[in-house]
């Protein structure tokens, strides 16, 4: 026994040091630390938003964007108002099969499937099967070796990101594997995939001031407990609680048994991996353990303009409805963006977009939806680029012109009234009165 815990102090020692020489070295190697995506679109695209129609700044920047980033193919859905879906394909698959993107094309999502899982658990919590305040000393079988702070670590906090773990564990292992990755591509998430992701939970001390913080390690215990405490795997609890539900058909964990796998969009590098060109293809991730319900979903434009447009509706009665509206609840707020359960939140002025986005091997993702106006938007491409802006830069123009339009409706409908000139432009305008002029344009610009 004092053999061991001499080892284990000594690992303790060995694992603090590491981590303090290479997480500068790490995070310049991942371009950044925190969120790393990148969902401001630059100021120099905003060009490409200047259209007269929606439609025609959706193809402009998609265009761009796939042209400076050496993108092969993307595929779009989006939600006006609420409703019905439109769809944007461009490109191929790959350079090789060349098959035409559709809104039917799969793509691998990575952490969007943290998404799911999350309102898998909500949905159990609901139903009383689990507790937000259950904690890892009680969800993880006797016997893991539990530091005092890990023993604490709430269901909660795991979902939302605010447990204190880390994105991932900075270990030498795992630096020596994400060096091979830059110039593989190849996954180096194995330990995070099998049980030796509990052996990190022994030695960890929670942040002084912890503050919300994406972890793929939180996520990974959840694949863990979901399977060991609940003896039931992701795909079955999300086929029954969500995709059978909304009729996402080309939706699931496990990827091969989808009927559009052979059609799939292929990866390719992008901002990542750093050391295989740009728009060359990369292998597929696979993951049989924890990470599958961390990282493992593959589907398409169509399923997932579906799963947003029940956001958009998550006011609804039943049990679906009540679950998904849990996710608009923020739980930590910095600066303009909260962090909600798996989901965040950003403030644009009166704006509102909650939305996730997912990078895994040669893919990158984003869905998002503004529930005040009705609209959401999904935007898959097959390149890993931490560049992630479409789909926030399409929301905030989609809401610039509703208000260019109910402005120019209220103008039009003021003057008609005879009212005073403070009416106009910016005005109080409700949807009756819209309804009223629905063919108003020009007035206020």
């Amino acid at each position: 026994m004092a053999i061991s815990r001499f080892v284990r102090l000594q690992r303790l020692t060995l694992s603090r040091a590491l981590y303090r020489l290479l997480l500068p070295a790490l995070c310049l190697l991942l371009s950044g630390c925190g969120t790393l995506s990148q969902t401001s679109a630059p100021v120099s695209d905003r060009v490409y938003l200047s259209h007269a129609t929606f439609h025609e700044n959706v193809d402009d920047i998609v265009r761009h964007y796939m042209q400076q980033k050496q993108v092969t193919g993307i595929s779009i859905a989006i939600i006006h108002q609420r409703g019905a879906p439109q769809f944007y394909s461009y490109g191929v698959t790959d350079a090789r099969q060349r098959y035409p993107i559709t809104p039917d094309t799969l793509f691998a999502l990575g952490s969007l499937s943290k998404g799911i899982t999350a309102e898998v658990i909500i949905g159990l919590v609901d139903r009383g099967e689990l507790h937000w305040n259950d904690t890892l000393a009680t969800l993880l079988p006797r016997g893991v070796p539990l530091s005092e702070d890990a023993k604490r670590i709430t269901l909660l906090q795991l979902v939302t990101h605010t447990s204190g773990l880390p994105r991932q564990d900075m270990d030498l292992p795992m630096f020596l594997k994400f060096m091979a990755y830059l110039r593989s591509g190849e996954n180096f998430y194995g330990n995070l995939d099998s049980d030796a992701v509990l052996s990190y939970l022994a030695d960890f001390s929670a942040p002084a001031h912890p503050a919300a913080q994406y972890s793929n390690l939180g996520y990974a215990l959840l694949g863990y407990i979901l399977q060991h405490r609940l003896h039931q795997d992701i795909e079955t609890l999300a086929q029954h609680q969500l995709f059978g539900p909304l009729g996402m058909t080309s939706s699931s964990f496990h990827p091969q048994t989808l009927r559009g796998y052979p059609w799939r969009a292929l990866g390719h590098a992008g901002d990542q991996p750093k050391l295989i060109a740009r728009g060359q293809l990369t292998p597929d991730w696979a993951f049989r353990g924890n990470m599958v319900a961390a990282a493992s979903l593959y589907s398409n434009a169509r399923d997932l303009i579906r799963y947003l447009d029940a956001h958009l509706h998550s006011d609804a009665q039943g049990a679906l409805g009540q679950a998904l509206a849990q996710v608009n609840h923020p739980y930590e707020q910095h600066g303009n963006q909260a962090q909600n359960i798996a989901w965040v939140t950003d403030t644009y002025g009166q704006q509102q977009i909650t939305y996730q986005v997912g990078y895994i091997g040669g893919y990158a993702s984003f869905i998002g939806y503004d529930r005040a106006h009705g609209n959401a938007i999904v935007v898959l491409q097959n390149a890993f680029n931490w560049s992630n802006y479409l789909g926030i830069a399409l929301l905030r123009d989609l809401a610039r012109k509703d208000r260019r339009v109910l402005n120019t409706v209220a103008c039009n409908f003021a003057a008609q009234q005879s009212a005073p000139p403070e009416v106009c432009c910016g005005a109080k305008f409700d949807a009756q009165s819209a309804a009223r002029e629905p063919s108003a344009r020009g007035a206020c610009q």
